[in-house]
């Protein structure tokens, strides 16, 4: 009896070394094969732009191909459920953003739950939004912006892409704090809304930053306030939202690494450790900086608590903003 105990304990230790030499060497190893990196965002976009500068670096970096795909549709929240239900193996990741935390504000079911459903791995950085007006609107900066929209409740509208969207929610938020009623017109694209604005059709556009730098200084729309915490290095005289007297006002359209929540640990923290070494190199960032993005990078541990408080701000946002799930 104590032979039979012996060789079972003896089996079962070796079965368990194996095992975990198992999981070193696949971690040692990731990746053997091309390895797939799903995004909502459409190309074209910021969001595109800075996954393919990932995608290549990771390429070079691991030896193998890094694969963009993107997933466009239902409010971005295909992407993430094509990942979610993937082999938890580390060869299909979610390039996360923004609009990540906002779908929970926004639908009442979701075939997934981000903060259950995912291992929330390395942030890349920020793009922060603007609020610029046409020239006719008798506003110079944020406080004579505001004193009008009270003055003419209802009689001022902006333009933003889609219900729901970054932009949109930025300037829903901006409108609770300051009390003001300003009419939303949605658009299908940002570059719709920016003709419009031009033209004078519409008075107000909040819209990511890179979208208006030349507008701005060619002076064919007024910059009021960047939405971001610090002024950005592109538009550096316009103050941000929060300098403007609202300093809480912090909003910025976000980018990071996720995977399946049954993805190894070990391949977890490669991963993790790999996009933020590519973060570290300064042609990698010079890449991300050319295309608008403020080079922040974040751990695991951070952004997860990042994308909880984020997650928890748009659904408090929505629901003053009287947007209801569908």
């Amino acid at each position: 009896m104590r032979l039979c105990v012996s060789l079972l304990l003896s089996v079962a230790c070796c079965a368990g070394t194996a095992f975990a030499q198992t999981q070193s060497t696949g971690a040692s190893t990731y990746p053997v094969k091309p390895v797939r990196l799903i995004l909502g965002p459409g190309p074209g976009s910021v969001a595109d732009g800075l996954t393919r500068v990932m995608a290549a670096a990771l390429s070079e970096l691991w030896g193998q191909q890094v694969i963009v795909e993107n997933r466009s549709g239902a409010g971005n929240t295909i992407a993430p459920a094509m990942v979610a239900k993937s082999p938890p193996d580390g060869y299909a990741l979610h390039r996360c953003g923004v609009g990540d935390s906002i779908a929970p504000a926004l639908y009442k079911k979701l075939p997934y739950d981000h903060l259950r459903d995912f291992a929330i791995l390395a942030r890349i950085g920020l793009t922060p939004n603007i609020l610029v007006v046409h020239p006719s609107v008798p506003a110079r900066n944020l406080k004579e912006f505001i004193a009008f929209a009270k003055a003419n409740p209802g009689k001022l509208d902006y333009g933003t892409t889609g219900v729901g969207s970054s932009p949109h929610l930025s300037f829903e938020l901006f409108k609770s704090l300051t009390n003001t009623n300003i009419v939303f017109i949605p658009y299908k694209t940002a570059a719709l809304a920016h003709q419009d604005l031009i033209a004078g059709r519409i008075a107000a556009q909040m819209s990511n930053l890179p979208n208006h730098v030349e507008t701005v200084r060619t002076g064919k729309v007024r910059a009021l306030g960047i939405t971001s915490a610090k002024r950005s290095a592109r538009l550096p005289d316009v103050p941000t939202i929060a300098e403007s007297g609202f300093p809480d006002y912090d909003v910025s359209s976000w980018y990071g690494f996720c995977a399946p929540i049954g993805v190894d640990k070990a391949i977890q923290n490669k991963i993790e450790s790999d996009v933020l070494k590519l973060l570290a190199m300064p042609e990698v960032r010079q890449r991300l900086v050319d295309l608008g993005v403020d080079v922040e990078p974040q751990n695991s541990a951070e952004f997860t608590a990042f994308f909880r408080a984020e997650t928890a701000k748009w659904i408090k946002t929505a629901r003053e903003a009287g947007i209801a799930p569908q």
